[in-house]
């Protein structure tokens, strides 16, 4: 699990759960420490097993490693002011999902309306596995997804969700003041506020 002594973490949840729900949390300062392919499989071997619409797995994964050829290309397509701290990022990887499935005792392929909330469930099953073995993920959206689906070589019936940043958790003394002022775990609405008993 990610122990980074930088701040401590003042998130407190309304009901007992695990402390892994409220340590993990998204940083921008990263140390840029290098990681291996194994070490993100292992991050995706958690995603696999994330639940699923009729089981059709629709998420797809892209790694690229910074010393990767594509780095220089995917890195370029995100927004200004993600490239600000993305840059000592040890991995970046991209979230996709199949629009299509074929469904058990069928041989057709169909559309799949669940494929992004499915691809969603596995995306959180990375990021707590990564957290766990030590590693931060900060998932963003601010990049130009049709510039990236050319570098990555996005196939047909696919959808490009997201980046995953990743790295080890680094000192936010190293980040822009703007940037700084933000690097810590965020609070959440209260429970009371987003579920109700018998309605919404």
């Amino acid at each position: 699990m990610s122990t980074a002594p930088f701040m401590s973490n003042p998130r407190q949840a309304d009901y007992p759960v695990n402390v892994q729900f409220t340590a993990r949390w998204s940083p921008r300062s990263y140390t840029g420490e290098p990681i291996n392919s194994d070490q993100v499989m292992c991050m995706l071997e958690a995603a696999r097993w994330a639940p699923s619409s009729n089981n059709a797995q629709p998420w797809r994964f892209a790694v690229v490693l910074r010393q990767d050829p594509e780095w220089d290309a995917l890195f370029a397509t995100l927004n200004p002011n993600n490239q600000v701290w993305a840059d000592k990022a040890s991995a970046l990887v991209a979230v996709a999902s199949s629009h299509l499935a074929t469904k058990a005792g069928t041989t057709e392929a169909v559309q799949n309306a669940m494929h992004a909330f499915d691809s969603g469930a596995a995306w959180a099953y990375m990021a707590m596995q990564a957290h766990l073995m030590g590693w931060d993920l900060h998932g963003i959206g601010g990049f130009n997804k049709d510039a990236g689906a050319q570098v990555l070589k996005l196939p047909a019936e696919h959808t490009l969700h997201m980046l995953a940043v990743v790295g080890k958790r680094g000192d936010p003394a190293a980040l822009p003041d703007a940037l700084r002022q933000r690097e810590s775990p965020n609070a959440r609405r209260p429970l009371s506020e987003l579920a109700g008993r018998g309605s919404f």
